[in-house]
């Protein structure tokens, strides 16, 4: 997939490196979330934690640089959680699409791999986030009705679930 020179791709064994240079910096300092590379294995085991099953994990390059990255996780049910979604700073908004086009292509997958629905959490702070979502029709739903596989983050103070 190709727009504005922005290709989005599975993630491959080698991946690692770029995936946690380009997270961990938008966690500690734009959100100013105390957590490191060890805090989530995931990010080391990215192929045995995400894909399996419906899940995956797919990265925004443009020219080669990892500018997003976004997480599927099977939780069994025909449920998944979507995880690990974010995009550099100079690459957000409207003008290149990159959280849009990841999370259509995710949505897709979804549809195509039988899901039924897609959940995830996030922090209060994200309020670009939550109108991101909420637009891409997400809605609010209290934690106790996350499903019992949901993988919940200490950070996470927000749910939300999309029906397919």
């Amino acid at each position: 997939m190709t727009m504005n020179d922005i290709d989005i791709d599975r993630y491959a064994p080698g991946d690692e490196k770029d995936v946690i240079a380009l997270i961990l910096p938008i966690q500690r300092e734009e959100f100013g979330i105390e957590i490191s590379a060890e805090d989530q294995p995931d990010l080391m085991q990215i192929q045995s934690f995400y894909q399996t099953g419906t899940g995956d994990f797919w990265l925004a390059r443009r020219q080669g640089a990892v500018i997003g990255t976004i997480g599927l996780k099977d939780i069994g049910n025909g449920e998944v959680a979507l995880r690990k979604m974010f995009v550099a700073a100079p690459w957000r908004g409207r003008e290149f699409n990159v959280a849009k086009q990841m999370l259509e292509l995710l949505v897709e997958a979804s549809k195509e791999r039988g899901v039924k629905r897609i959940y995830l959490g996030t922090t209060d702070r994200f309020l670009a986030a939550h109108r991101f979502y909420e637009k891409h029709g997400f809605e609010l739903i209290e934690q106790q009705n996350l499903p019992a596989g949901f993988p919940l983050m200490v950070v996470d103070t927000r749910f939300y679930a999309l029906v397919l």
